[in-house]
């Protein structure tokens, strides 16, 4: 016989049992042309009655089970089963940790869960790490799987448990004393941890990986930008170390091949990642610079007017600082220029007063005028605009 799972709003619903006693005289029959089980008093009526109360009980077994694949309601076995699935170990958020780093030649790849030891307790690390051009990887958090609290001296982590490649040197040491356990995480915490990691968004490709470089020290958010071009995704980045930055890359993308680098050859950098025992070239594009002056006539109505001097100098720096925030690939918009000027004078000449505003910009020396139509200036899409201090002249006249 077959009992359909019904659900509602709040899981899996139990079968009644008037449905649960058709059913079984329903199959019952099928194998017993003229099985009769509703006549009172009879043994027949007496073996279905306790038939129903036995499917009952494995129709509300079958009930919990299936409501208890969430992390509010598993139990403690499936939860740690969930866990698992997503690399969520109990404890984690709250035993005693320690920030370590690893030193090996440029480019090689520390991977997640390297287990550490100070001599007495192990540590293990919670994301994978990529050495610098110094060899060295930046912090990499590691947490023990023991619960409990002790002290952790600077420098006492210095032993790798896991085994490390042939011909690989991997040392590590935590420059700074570790965090004792508070207390142990609840289980109520770490069912929350569960359904945490269940509920989170996918971003895709360029998000994640823009998330990734971000973080790393040196890389200027306004010089990172992913384009989607023919043949898969064209990573650029401006700042920071070589080697992380390749290695970020190499670590959030599934498919290497899809990572492309610039048509320009010459901007491309290209990075040798090691992750034992193979090695992938990793390429990404340093945005060229493109250098912005200008020239800024204005005027006003009001007569008599005393702070011309003062207007000069301000819109020119409030200029300055627009086009030293523009993202990289992206235009150079004369309506935004404009605005940036007045808000920036408003207090000297106020708005109403701007009665004139024209502007000439030069992109490498070069006199850009704005696309026909637009007021939008284009440059190279994989160059950034830098203007400096003295890139604006600005006059009254």
């Amino acid at each position: 016989m077959t009992i359909p799972v019904i659900m509602g709003p709040q899981g899996a619903i139990p079968t009644s049992p008037t449905a649960l006693n058709a059913a079984l005289i329903a199959g019952v029959q099928a194998t017993n042309p003229g099985y009769t089980a509703n006549l009172p008093g009879s043994l027949i009526e007496d073996i279905s009655s306790t038939c129903v109360g036995a499917l009952a009980s494995i129709d509300q077994a079958r009930v919990d089970a299936i409501n208890s694949v969430t992390p509010y309601g598993a139990n403690e076995f499936i939860a740690n089963m969930m866990g698992a699935q997503f690399g969520i170990q109990q404890g984690a958020s709250a035993n005693t940790s320690v920030y370590v780093i690893f030193t090996s030649s440029a480019g090689f790849v520390v991977p997640a869960g390297e287990i550490v030891s100070d001599g007495n307790y192990t540590y293990v690390t919670q994301n994978a790490a990529v050495c610098g051009t110094n060899g060295q990887t930046p912090l990499v958090y590691c947490v023990s799987p023991q619960a409990g609290s002790w002290a952790v001296a600077a420098g006492a982590v210095n032993k790798i448990l896991t085994t490390i490649p042939t011909g690989v040197t991997l040392t590590v040491t935590n420059p700074s004393a570790g965090i004792p356990s508070v207390a142990a995480e609840t289980p109520q915490e770490y069912r929350a941890r569960i359904l945490a990691a269940q509920t989170i968004t996918g971003q895709g490709t360029p998000t994640y990986l823009k998330t990734l470089i971000g973080k790393l020290p040196g890389v200027s958010q306004r010089l990172l930008s992913i384009l989607q071009v023919s043949g898969g995704w064209e990573v650029i980045c401006g700042g920071g170390d070589q080697y992380q930055v390749a290695g970020a890359i190499y670590l959030g993308t599934l498919d290497l091949t899809t990572i492309v680098g610039s048509t320009t050859t010459a901007r491309n950098i290209t990075v040798s990642i090691t992750d034992a025992p193979n090695t992938y070239n990793v390429t990404y594009v340093n945005p060229p610079q493109q250098l912005v002056t200008g020239t800024i006539t204005w005027n006003t109505t009001l007569a008599n007017f005393t702070n011309a001097a003062i207007v000069n100098a301000t819109g020119a720096t409030a200029c300055t600082n627009y086009i030293n925030t523009i993202p990289v690939g992206q235009p150079i918009n004369e309506t935004q220029l404009t605005d940036a000027f007045a808000e920036a004078v408003a207090q000297i000449l106020p708005p109403q007063y701007l009665t004139r505003f024209v502007v000439s910009i030069s992109i490498n020396g070069t006199v850009t005028s704005p696309t026909s139509g637009t007021n939008i200036i284009p440059g190279d899409p994989e160059s950034y605009f830098f203007a400096t201090s003295s890139a604006f002249t600005v006059a009254q006249g």
